[in-house]
């Protein structure tokens, strides 16, 4: 009981001192609640949405998409005939069966030609409207789909963009263009989280997205009273056969479920490593700040041994110090995760993912979840301070408080810190010098691990270095002020290292992504300009394919001296081994892809694979199956009359990035052994100018391609632009999420300079006594808090560096080989974490200056 009141005093004593800490205790918490608060909801609304949305059981095509996206070469979706139905509702237990059509792969414009297509990513959906829908969606303006001229949209499209009833939107599919205008907007009963929705009647929607009507894409069965989903399921399957896929709702909707948990998995792991980040960082905080209470503390603490107390008892009162913090700090932190989630969901909606506060789930391992993590991390993070408390001897009563026990970083720390930090070198050199990906990868792994143990531990080491390195630099033209912010500095170089090190982390990892996303700009980059021969690539939205009329539209083109033709596939290949491998890629393209591409070979010349009844085949394909050139490969393309005998006229190397481990025949020759109604239309097309005609013909193709919305235009400069776009947006992305552990890490500077302050208030009085001005004072801790700032920013960004320039070595074995330091970010870094350091001794140096000079002498 003794000890716990002591703890409480001691704990209530210094409140504001355990502030920063518990505030740090509070954003991991609060990171880790509100990440799985987040995910949980996302998870909550995808799930009423597909359960929703599934009708009892779901018939379709073999081999259609469990998420109903288009997986014809056609471009359009696999369909069923209307005769499927008459079957269907013969079956045992079926109340109601009715047709359905809808497709993925179509691009939606408005009168303008602008795109109605959602910015998050969500699919675009137009489908015709049937009973299903009206039971999970009302009608909130106008009609339902009634004749050809109708569509209807879903309302947040309609919101989004301004859609008015009779505003006209065009509907591009495979099958081609139809106008239409609005003629009713519909609301979902249950949350849509993005997805753009456009419905037809159903005759239309036939014609608009399979081009023939009769067929359906899917069947919705209704069962009758007293029927399960599974037993319904049982009948349908056994009055149709095996030629088509049946589904209960639950197997609908786990499967469209699993299609976005990947992404959700990414998102909610990726949000917790960072968090998980935090929590490291917050670590040293809270030993800085159980450190130096203990230190503080000495004298009080040797009186307490002096009348009884025991060891165990002075460490039990520090732990439970702790306790008390990381209950209070992880408490907030719950309840700021649930902010932190719907703070989220806002940020989401500002993106285009739509997320309803009345689906916020938050399940009760949550909490506990987050509770146990601060509580346990803030606990473990005081029990070495805890552990010098209790070896503290009741002589410690008669020296002065505030002495610090450690001057100097122990032999056998820095001992041990060299040898971490030697061990992790040298497993970066391994991953360096690695031959495959996979086994540097592991290496790679290793030597970041130990070597950020390695600098963590040799930190206080370093800091006698580098802090008199930059005194130097830095501090000694401020005269003599400069010398005592060194001095302050090195003290004490464990607590300066481990302020350094708390914003090290972050900032290696910054350093180290920096490295990653510039090579891999620069060299994605260098291998368009030495591969792509071509000046302008068209490529379609929304996993479109190009259609024969945007073809002829392309090649209608003044000034361009070539347009080639690129038409992927699968085909059944029957190797020289004798193996058969089913569904294996192929593409049909023009002979001029061997210039367009300049695929390197490693036999044979990539022209002769164009040859009638040629084809090339790549490295690993090669070695896997005996295969030289000369080789006859049997191939039976899909939707062939026949199979086709190819020979193998050239082996392609798989040191590259663009087109990686792909096949190509000629499309004479699959034409020749795939009917021309069947024949796989072009994924992109490549087309190149007359010489000193790019600009014009770059123009001409964009007007050209004008009344194609669905089709993009780019040049090289384009596509570079875009690469760089993409790579950059996922780095702000991640750089804001690793705010956070450096938001923690400069919390940590300010406590660390916040209780220097209380520790040296004789000595800063002392110095006022005999002349040091209120304005010197505060410089003195600025300069202080910079060196300490910089001392973690040259550790952090050189460690960040070298990490990052050994991933790069792994990403050259994958074809990234072009290595690029971020001068620009790397500098405004270092320069910025001089400000960071600023900023953080603002609050301490304001309480340094308006200490009172006798009552800072008089202290004890």
């Amino acid at each position: 009981m003794t000890v716990l009141k002591t703890s409480m005093r001691n704990f209530f004593a210094h409140k504001g001192r355990m502030a920063l800490s518990a505030v740090a205790v509070l954003l991991s918490v609060a990171f880790v609640c509100g990440t799985l608060v987040f995910t949980d909801t996302m998870n909550t609304t995808f799930d009423k949405l597909f359960q929703a949305t599934a009708s009892d059981v779901t018939v379709s095509a073999k081999g259609s998409s469990d998420t109903g996206q288009t997986t014809s070469r056609t471009g359009k979706p696999p369909v069923i005939p209307a005769s499927v139905i008459e079957r269907i509702r013969g079956a045992h237990g079926v109340k109601s069966a009715e047709g359905t059509v809808f497709s993925t792969s179509v691009t939606v414009v408005d009168g303008d030609k602008d795109k109605l297509s959602p910015s998050s990513g969500a699919p675009t959906i137009v489908g015709s409207w049937n009973g299903n829908d009206a039971r999970t969606m009302k009608i909130t303006t106008g009609t339902a789909p009634k004749g050809p001229d109708d569509v209807m949209v879903d309302a947040d499209t309609a919101d989004k963009h301004d859609l008015k009833l009779g505003d006209e939107i065009g509907l591009i599919s495979a099958v081609g263009t139809r106008h239409a205008r609005v003629s009713g907007i519909a609301a979902f009963k249950v949350t849509n989280p993005g997805a753009a929705i456009f419905y037809l009647d159903t005759k239309t929607a036939q014609r608009a997205l399979v081009g023939e009507s009769g067929v359906y894409t899917n069947v919705n069965v209704t069962a009758a009273e007293g029927v399960s989903d599974a037993r319904l399921k049982k009948d349908v399957a056994a009055a149709l056969g095996h030629a088509y896929k049946v589904q209960t709702a639950k197997e609908v909707a786990d499967a469209n479920q699993k299609s976005v948990q990947s992404f959700l998995n990414v998102m909610k792991y990726a949000m917790l490593g960072f968090a998980g980040i935090a929590f490291l960082v917050g670590i040293f905080l809270i030993i800085n700040t159980f450190s130096m209470l203990v230190a503080q503390r000495t004298r009080e603490i040797g009186l307490m041994r002096a009348i009884g107390s025991s060891r165990k008892q002075v460490n039990r009162s520090v732990l439970l110090e702790a306790l008390l913090l990381g209950v209070i700090g992880s408490a907030l932190g719950v309840g700021a995760g649930v902010g932190i989630a719907v703070g989220l969901m806002k940020l989401m909606g500002q993106m285009g993912m739509h997320l309803s506060t009345d689906d916020l789930t938050v399940a009760w391992t949550t909490p506990a979840l987050g509770l146990l993590l601060g509580v346990v991390v803030t606990v473990l993070a005081a029990y070495l301070p805890a552990r010098r408390a209790g070896k503290i001897s009741p002589m410690a009563a008669l020296r002065d408080a505030g002495t610090p026990a450690d001057a100097k970083a122990g032999i056998v720390r820095a001992v041990v810190g060299l040898v971490l930090t030697g061990a992790g070198a040298w497993s970066l050199y391994v991953a360096a010098t690695a031959d495959k990906a996979t086994t540097g990868s592991g290496w790679l792994g290793l030597g970041v691990v130990l070597t950020l143990i390695g600098f963590v531990v040799v930190g206080p080491v370093l800091a006698g270095g580098l802090v008199r390195v930059l005194g130097v630099v830095i501090l000694r033209i401020f005269g003599p002020v400069g010398r005592m912010a060194e001095r302050n500095a090195l003290r004490n170089p464990r607590r300066t290292g481990a302020t350094g090190a708390a914003l090290m982390i972050g900032l290696a990892l910054v350093a180290c992504l920096s490295v990653v996303g510039s090579s891999m700009v620069a060299s994605a980059t260098d291998q368009l300009d030495k591969t792509v021969g071509t000046d302008f690539i068209i490529t379609p939205d929304n996993e479109q394919l190009i259609k024969a009329k945007e073809v002829a539209a392309v090649k209608s083109v003044p000034g361009l001296a070539r347009v080639t033709e690129y038409r992927p596939t699968v085909a059944a290949f029957t190797t020289p081994d004798g193996k058969t491998l089913e569904k294996t890629d192929i593409t049909g393209a023009d002979p001029s892809y061997a210039t367009d591409l300049r695929t390197k070979t490693v036999a044979g010349d990539l022209k002769d694979a164009y040859l009638p009844d040629s084809m090339s085949v790549h490295e690993a394909f090669a070695e896997d199956h005996g295969i030289h050139l000369g080789s006859r490969i049997t191939v039976a393309f899909q939707n062939g009359t026949k199979a086709a005998h190819l020979t193998v006229r050239a082996i392609t190397s798989d040191d590259t990035v663009i087109d990686k481990g792909a096949m190509y025949t000629s499309v004479a020759t699959m034409a020749k052994y795939v009917p021309a109604d069947q024949m796989p239309l072009n994924q992109l097309l490549f087309a190149s100018a007359e010489d000193g005609r790019q600009a014009a013909a770059y123009k001409a193709l964009k007007t050209a391609l004008h009344d194609y919305p669905e089709l993009t235009v780019r040049d090289q400069t384009d596509y570079k632009k875009a690469l760089k776009d993409q790579i950059g947006q996922l780095l702000n992305m991640i750089y804001g999420l690793l705010a956070l552990a450096i938001i923690v890490a400069v919390l940590g500077v300010v406590n660390t300079l916040a209780l220097s302050v209380v520790e040296r208030t004789r000595e800063i009085g002392l110095m006022r006594a005999i002349g040091l001005s209120r304005r010197q004072l505060r410089r003195m801790i600025r300069l202080e808090s910079v060196v300490i700032a910089v001392f973690g920013a040259l550790l952090g960004l050189g460690l960040g560096m070298g990490w990052g320039a050994t991933a790069q070595k792994l990403l050259a074995l994958q074809g990234l080989k072009v290595l690029e330091i971020p001068w620009p970010t790397i500098i405004a870094v270092f320069v910025g974490s001089a400000f960071v350091g600023l900023f953080a001794a603002l609050i301490p140096a304001f309480r340094a200056g308006r200490m009172n000079v006798l009552n800072a002498i008089a202290t004890e």
